[in-house]
């Protein structure tokens, strides 16, 4: 058997998340039935996480096996020209048989886009923003450095994926302009991250940036370990999984997977 390493970007609008689920279209589903076309015999896919309903990927990394007389077919090519519009593949290769697409990574990436004026909003753009209104840029920064470093996450994870810790290092947190003058992107970089672990950091800083909470409110949940204490979780579908890194270090979302196989590997899901 040969292992084969794709990197995936999708748009999660139209997804039951990446988990197979019986009777719903998901992204593990779509890409697992193209791949059958290829091989002929069922095959399962392992990804790098999974990804909730509406949430989008650009280095969504995966691995499966195939017999050897397959190895050397056109990943790329051939997946792309039978999977829907709204998943493709962005690189496929061959990797050594003890890669892991979940195990070996060592750090993530996750964006999340926010729209920040309440006078008009680009309909074209529900999907991918989270229409939350002016914020004060300014409290929202000092609330995001409370979270750098290692901590406990208990605060900022939601129940359904059963973990043996929920102590988490982020690397990085920053903000950006978005491709659009009334747009801003989060991008957080981490170790691993707990199910809607970001999605309920961004609730959180949003929440300090609209002036309901002090930025020092960060450090307060932290230590409190108490996810009843903390804001709501921000809605799926300004999230974005832009990349998965398994060399010594990386973060951001342009090397969208390629670095070597190595390291300890992270769990949980954003």
């Amino acid at each position: 058997m040969q292992r084969i390493k794709l990197v995936l970007a999708y748009d999660g609008t139209d997804f039951c998340g990446w988990q197979l689920q019986p009777e719903l279209r998901t992204v593990q589903g779509v890409l697992e039935q193209a791949i059958i076309r290829i091989t002929g015999t069922p095959v399962r896919v392992h990804g790098s996480g999974r990804t909730d309903s509406g949430v989008h990927a650009f280095g969504q990394v995966v691995h499966f096996d195939v017999e050897e007389d397959r190895a050397a077919v056109p990943w790329q090519r051939a997946l792309n020209s039978l999977l829907p519009d709204d998943v493709t593949v962005l690189n496929a290769e061959l990797v050594p048989s003890d890669f892991h697409s979940r195990f070996n990574a060592v750090r993530k990436t996750y964006t999340y886009t926010l729209w920040l004026d309440n006078s008009f909003f680009l309909p074209w753009r529900r999907h991918y923003v989270w229409k939350c209104g002016p914020l004060d840029l300014s409290a929202l920064d000092r609330g995001m450095q409370f979270f750098l470093g290692e901590h406990d996450f208990a605060s900022f994870q939601n129940t359904g994926t059963p973990v043996s810790s929920t102590v988490r290092t982020i690397h990085e947190f920053r903000r950006y302009p978005g491709q659009i003058g009334q747009e801003m992107i989060l991008e957080v970089c981490g170790s691993g991250f707990l199910k809607q672990m970001v999605r309920n950091m961004v609730g959180c800083l949003v929440n300090i940036g609209r002036g309901k909470a002090e930025p020092e409110t960060v450090r307060s949940l932290l230590q409190m370990k108490d996810r009843t204490a903390a804001p709501a979780t921000a809605p799926a579908q300004g999230l974005c999984m832009a990349g998965v890194y398994y060399g010594e270090s990386g973060c951001g979302g342009t090397d969208i997977g390629r670095n070597q196989p190595q390291g300890s590997g992270i769990d949980g899901e954003a």
